[in-house]
């Protein structure tokens, strides 16, 4: 099911997404979904990094630890 959402967007920025859209013969709506879902998968992935990063009891390794067990 898809529910619809109207954005604003600066004129410079729609130009480009119907210059995109043109080029790759889809609609402006699988554009916007398709940057979203790249965008929404790298705020996941950054909110883990500093998940890990804050977490006390996050074993920390070495670079010299890391080659080593990397074989490098």
């Amino acid at each position: 099911m898809s529910t619809a959402v109207s954005v604003r967007l600066p004129k410079n920025l729609a130009d480009q997404l119907d210059s995109i859209s043109k080029e790759t013969e889809r609609p402006r709506s699988f554009i916007i979904q398709k940057a979203l879902e790249s965008y929404m998968e790298d705020y996941a992935d950054l909110q883990i990094a500093l998940d890990r990063l804050h977490d006390k009891g996050d074993e920390i390794v070495s670079s010299k630890d890391m080659r080593k067990s990397l074989g490098i």
